[in-house]
């Protein structure tokens, strides 16, 4: 295992925000991870996960020992020609296992398709897309206590899966997630009812839709909706979807009748951010080196040379505009070091 120092990170985030990492270590076994750990302790440095980069905001330097995981693996645990029970390594990019899962047959997790990342990172954030959260197929994982150096198991219901939430992001720096399984099933149960799947599929006259089809129009749409952030930076959704009371939400319908709402089973109400954000004419707004995405409201970009610092100054105009005009609260989604 090499660990550097003072390395530049930004070909290891998708906002390609410059902030340095005073140690850096790319690890792809627990071995060089529990070795890793030591020099950190030994040094008396804080040590941060780093996966795929693409949900995190780098603000300034980092002065602590960067982990960047690069573990891979993937296995069929049990098959029974109905429920498919798979695990795949924390350092797998997301999109090729679901493109994996698919090959198997293995069906559940095609509407998260094209989504940025790694497999350890996604329940951190509990990724959902077009319908389908990664809480609905879970099963369990292993996560390494960073402080302890011990890996225990967690159940699906002992991450506490929340609305982009988890145990894990709720205690930022305890945990490592090292494997995830997956529930799936053999016989597919198509999530269609969300944004634009169904008249996507009827423009291309498929009537009886396969997973795999569905995984190949939700990354078209995809494609079409955000930046490729190769060519632009950015972190994908950068603002959550705020969920209000259904008072509150009946108040903003009334005085807004297009407004984009959806209930949710508690009885509340999730509101979409983008079309909060649009309203408010924060689209295609452009501030220096940074701005508001020209297709989709919700995209906040690097157009190069950009500071974390500018991003959040930024993010913070917005939601402070979107307070003002709707008194609603927009969440920051991606994580801020």
């Amino acid at each position: 295992m090499n660990i550097r120092e003072q390395v530049c990170l930004s070909a290891y985030n998708s906002f390609g925000l410059k902030a340095k990492a005073r140690f850096f270590a790319s690890v792809s076994h627990e071995q060089e991870i529990q070795q890793a750990l030591a020099f950190a302790h030994k040094q008396r440095l804080p040590v941060r996960i780093l996966g795929g980069g693409s949900n995190l905001l780098l603000a300034a330097d980092i002065n602590a020992l960067v982990l960047h995981i690069q573990s891979r693996g993937l296995r069929i645990i049990l098959n029974n020609n109905e429920r498919v029970l798979i695990e795949a390594v924390a350092g797998e990019p997301w999109h090729d296992f679901v493109q994996w899962t698919l090959a198997q047959n293995a069906y559940g997790l095609e509407n998260l398709s094209l989504i940025p990342g790694s497999v350890g990172a996604a329940p951190i954030q509990n990724i959902g897309a077009y319908g389908v959260e990664l809480k609905d197929h879970c099963h369990s994982l292993d996560a390494l206590n960073l402080a302890s150096g011990q890996v225990q198991r967690f159940s699906a219901e002992e991450c506490r899966f929340a609305y982009r939430d988890s145990l894990f992001k709720q205690q930022p720096g305890r945990w490592l997630i090292l494997r995830v399984r997956f529930a799936l099933s053999q016989k597919p149960q198509l999530q269609l009812n969300y944004g634009d799947i169904r008249a996507r599929l009827v423009d291309l006259n498929i009537e009886n839709p396969t997973p795999e089809d569905i995984s190949r129009v939700i990354c078209a749409i995809r494609q079409e909706k955000l930046p490729n952030p190769a060519e632009l930076g950015n972190a994908g959704s950068f603002f959550k979807n705020p969920i209000i009371s259904a008072e509150q939400a009946e108040q903003l319908k009334q005085q807004y009748p297009k407004l984009s709402a959806w209930p949710q089973p508690d009885g509340q109400i999730k509101l979409a951010a983008a079309w909060l954000i649009e309203q408010a004419g924060w689209k295609g707004y452009r501030t220096g080196h940074v701005g508001v995405h020209q297709a989709q409201a919700l995209v906040l970009v690097n157009y190069g040379g950009a500071s974390g610092g500018e991003l959040l100054q930024l993010a913070h105009r917005i939601q402070q505009d979107i307070k003002d005009k709707f008194n609603v609260l927009l969440e920051i989604e991606p994580t801020i070091w």
